[in-house]
């Protein structure tokens, strides 16, 4: 019987592009945004806050009216690490989007990209770690819905370097 592991989300995408590409599609805060759907207020830093607000994606119309809903709430993150052209992490509270609730004394869960060379593509390894934290009356819903979001996410980003392949 397969291991169920309810801590963790892991999902891996090869992507069609050099890893320096994929690196700068993760970790520009402009370009992530276009694709994952968030306007930051600036760059990503490492141990550094950042605040920004959700906004549709561009690169599937379907995928943006999912998020429409959610347009223009807050949307924050902490910036962990920054291990140029091989991993990219950062802290959130996930599925923190019901309005009016105040998720600061939360647990956050940590988000990991890691790439690497797969002949002339790229692997992209996201994880997200730490729902065994979260509140019992939110863990499975916020597990549940960003499982979903993370299959969701490797497609944008795979669509996103396909029309931007520069």
């Amino acid at each position: 019987m397969p291991t169920v592991i309810s801590d963790r989300i892991q999902k891996t995408v090869t992507l069609r592009a050099p890893r320096s590409r994929v690196w700068r599609a993760v970790s520009d805060s402009k370009e992530f945004g276009e694709w994952f759907g968030v306007r930051f207020d600036g760059p990503f830093k490492s141990n550094t806050p950042l605040r920004g607000a959700i906004t549709p994606t561009r690169a599937d119309a379907e995928v943006a009216n999912l998020q429409k809903p959610y347009e223009g709430m807050t949307f924050e993150i902490i910036v962990d690490r920054i291990e140029p052209e091989r991993l990219f992490s950062f802290k959130w509270h996930p599925f923190a989007v019901e309005k009016g609730v105040d998720y600061s004394s939360e647990p956050m869960t940590l988000i990991v990209f890691e790439l690497e060379d797969v002949a002339d593509e790229t692997r992209l390894t996201i994880t997200e770690s730490g729902f065994d934290q979260i509140p019992l009356e939110r863990r499975a819903r916020a597990f549940t819905a960003n499982t979903g979001g993370w299959s969701k996410q490797v497609e944008l980003i795979a669509k996103h370097l396909a029309a931007h392949a520069r």
